[in-house]
């Protein structure tokens, strides 16, 4: 029983990985596919044809473009999504933050 329990506690951890922000822009499939919950191997692949074919993602939202992603997937997931490679560097302002400017 308590080998069960390890096993049950250790398969737990490994799908609670949290998703590390992507640039869908530049990335491949499979890192894709690592880094947004939700987006198996053809989804991802389906991002990256469809960025073959018409061009970067200007915006999060168009994710919803994508033949077998919905709106309610891109805003699951918008959190974990860059556009750029300098969103990851530039730091994030928060309501707090700019109200004291």
């Amino acid at each position: 029983m308590k080998k069960l329990l390890i096993a049950l506690f250790a398969t737990l951890c490994a799908t609670n990985v949290s998703a590390v922000p992507v640039n869908i822009n530049s990335a491949d499939a499979t890192t894709i596919s690592e880094s947004l919950s939700g987006i198996g191997q053809k989804k991802a692949e389906a991002i990256v044809k469809y960025r073959t074919e018409t061009g970067p993602f200007k915006t999060v939202e168009d994710l919803a473009n994508v033949a077998g992603i919905g709106e309610k997937t891109v805003q699951r997931i918008k959190s974990d999504i860059l556009l750029s490679d300098s969103e990851a560097a530039a730091p994030k302002k928060t309501a707090k933050a700019d109200k004291k400017q």
